[in-house]
Parts: structure tokens; sequence; C-alpha cells
């Protein structure tokens, strides 16, 4: 039984959006972690957590959080449980917090097709309305090359599957993922799966190397040339030029964007893009990102 404090298995991540929400680790770790980008959960091994250990900490949070809206669960893809599981959790999440705005997960699309869609719709009534899901890029060639482990196809499968039994998704495209060999089918791939699928949210990150360039290409199986931050911009240029959305909520705001940026597609399209352009022509054409990052 906790006391006085909840003790996390550091690290934990969350969305930017999720700044003020209780986050919940419902299990430890990611249930892939072999993306070539991605160092969130090396250092942890995957677990579920069973609903006997979250009590406790529900009943903890509950009394800290008084009023608290929203809730996110971690780590990495909580999503990847069974509803079997899932359900008793969002049922003694509903009975410690009462009225939620909504409950939220990472998740990969496979933890999407995964189930079925009574049960995608039964989790959505009982608060999961939210999915961040990092697709990272909508081309089947990158994907095999950072080992994302999905496909063009089975990115829509899932993605559509949870839009049809009403949940939300928030999706992460990552800018500057394949280098300068790739770039533009990257762009072009990503910006048409997004106009495709019409996420309620959407997020570019940009690619962060915080073991070095060296570490990342022996994970990346093909040949990477780093970007600079010019064409990191003219990259984005291309994706946001040729989507086709509409009431999309974008945001370029997490820690590892050179350049914030947030709007509604289409709307903001035009300002979106001369912001992009106006940072071309204002920064350095030989600088390349500094300061690596977590993703």
């Amino acid at each position: 039984m906790l006391n006085s404090f909840l003790e996390y298995d550091e690290p934990v991540f969350r969305p930017p959006a999720e700044s003020r929400s209780a986050i919940l680790q419902v299990t430890l770790g990611c249930s892939w972690n072999r993306c070539a980008f991605c160092e969130m959960y090396t250092s942890k091994s995957f677990r579920a957590r069973s609903l006997n250990e979250l009590k406790p900490e529900l009943e903890y949070l509950a009394k800290t959080y008084k009023g608290v809206k929203k809730i996110f669960l971690a780590d990495g893809n909580a999503f990847v449980l069974s509803a079997k599981k899932l359900v008793p959790i969002l049922n003694e999440i509903n009975s410690q917090f009462g009225k939620l705005q909504r409950i939220s997960s990472y998740a990969l699309p496979k933890d999407i097709v995964n189930k079925t869609d009574d049960e995608l719709k039964e989790l959505r009534r009982l608060g999961l309305k939210l999915l961040y899901i990092g697709i990272e890029t909508g081309d089947d060639e990158l994907l095999k090359l950072i080992n994302k482990g999905e496909t063009y196809n089975s990115t829509i499968d899932g993605i559509q599957k949870a839009h049809s039994a009403g949940i939300d998704t928030s999706i992460m495209i990552i800018n500057g993922l394949g280098g300068r060999k790739y770039s533009d089918q990257h762009a072009l791939k990503s910006a048409e799966i997004i106009s495709k699928l019409n996420p309620k949210f959407l997020s570019t990150l940009t690619l962060s190397m915080p073991y070095g360039e060296d570490h990342f290409q022996k994970r990346f199986k093909g040949e990477f040339q780093q970007q600079t931050i010019v064409e990191l911009y003219k990259e984005l240029k291309l994706f946001i030029g040729n989507l086709d959305v509409e009431n999309v909520i974008y945001r370029s705001n997490h820690v590892s964007n050179n350049l914030p940026l947030q709007g509604t597609l289409s709307k903001d399209k035009e300002q979106l893009m001369e912001a992009i352009q106006y940072a071309i022509e204002n920064t350095p054409k030989n600088k390349y990102p500094s300061a690596p990052l977590f993703l």
C-alpha cells in the first residue's frame, strides 16, 4: 500500500498534451522496442502489471490529484493489453476518479487490429477516447529500414478501425527520419497516409540521435545521411504542402523540434507554409541540429 508517494519505474514518457494528466503505468517498457530511432525504453524489459499492483497506485493518484480530468496509461504501448485486461483497469479508474474527460494511451496499429470492433467500442464507452500512435512515416521502404514492424496498409487498417469505434487518434510523424536520401519519399508518402486517415490530432517530431549518428546508423538498415536544419524544414514544408485534410489539429511543439508550429489543417495551411519558408530563408544553410534528445 502506498502512503505518501508513488514511485514510478523510470524513465516515464508522456505526450506534451498529457502534461496535466495523472499517469498510471499499466505496462512497463514497450512490447516492440525494436525501432531504430527509439531509445526510450531500451533500459527496460516489457511487463504487463496486474490490477492488484495498480489499485493502490490508483487510490493514491485519486487522492493526490483530486479533480483531475485526464488519465494517461503508460508506458510505451499500454494498449497492447487485451480488452479482457484493460476493461477491469478502466472500471477501477472510473470507480476511483469518477467523471473524467478522457483516458488515453500510446498504441501501435497492431494493438488495435488485435481487438474486435465490439471490444474497441466497449473500451471507448469506458472512457478510453484517445490513442497516440507514432506511425513515423507512411513510406513502406522506410518502415522496413527503421524496423517499425508495421506497413502502410497495417497502419491504415489499425487506425481506421479505431476511428470506426469512435476512438480519436493523435498521429506522430518524425521529420528527418530517413535522412537526405529518403527525404522526399518520406514526406510524400507520409502526407498521403495522413490525408487518408484524417486524424483528430497530428504532430511532427524531429529525429534525435541521443547516442550519436554512428549508433543510429548501426540500427538503421539503409544509408543514412543527416540533414541540415534547412533541409529538415524543406522536408516538413513538402509534407504539409501535400496534406489534404480537414479540421486536423496540428502541433510541432515537441522538445526535439527546431521550429514550433501550431494550427488547424487545412484552415491554417498557408500560414504554416509561410512560417516554414521564413525559417528556411533565415537559417544558415550549413547548420545541423544539436543537443541530441531522447524520443
